[in-house]
């Protein structure tokens, strides 16, 4: 099973507190393990504008902001953008699935300050990471189920709304879940 371009949609029945109601971007995922961004929890108190003067990028206009999110907790110094396909770093971009791209490099930063970044973009700390066969194990425990990646679910949905609308993709209500794991 390979997950990479998927969304897992967090279960009630997860008990980790970092993805209570989260969906995630699957980015990579082999045989040696896993890595995703969340992709509806905002980080607190921070902007890009914060870290365009850590960098000491000039935005233009100098006006040009966005929130910062936490992509999960691993690295969480580490920032990523996640951001539509269409843009290519010249350093490195990751191609996550035709529409979708991830770049965890500078230069990234830079464009989107000047207005020659990706369409559309969100940009995270840290990252989901799974070892080998742990994702796995989750979804067979009923901690996650997965769909397809949707761009517009992704970029155009607000935070609050990414969960139940990954959801209602599976034909899914989120009242009719519950918090208790079983087996037939």
């Amino acid at each position: 099973m390979d997950l990479s371009g998927k969304l897992l949609i967090a279960m009630p029945t997860l008990g980790d507190n970092w993805f209570q109601r989260s969906v995630v971007l699957m980015c990579r995922h082999s045989d040696e393990g896993a890595m995703g961004l969340i992709i509806n929890k905002r980080a607190r108190d921070l902007q890009l504008s914060d870290l365009l003067e850590q960098f000491e990028i000039t935005p233009d206009p100098p006006d040009f902001n966005m929130p910062v999110h936490f992509g999960g907790p691993v690295e969480t110094g580490r920032g990523f953008v996640l951001h539509s396909g269409e843009y290519k770093s010249q350093l490195q971009t990751l191609e996550v699935t035709g529409a979708l791209g991830m770049t965890a490099t500078i230069d990234i930063l830079e464009d989107l300050a000047t207005g020659k970044g990706p369409e559309r973009a969100l940009l995270m700390l840290g990252y989901a990471g799974w070892g080998p066969g742990q994702v796995e194990n989750e979804i067979t425990m009923n901690g996650w189920l997965t769909v397809d990646a949707d761009a517009d679910l992704i970029f155009a949905r607000s935070d609050g709304e990414k969960w139940e609308a990954a959801l209602g993709r599976l034909g899914v209500n989120p009242l009719t879940l519950s918090a208790a794991a079983g087996r037939a």
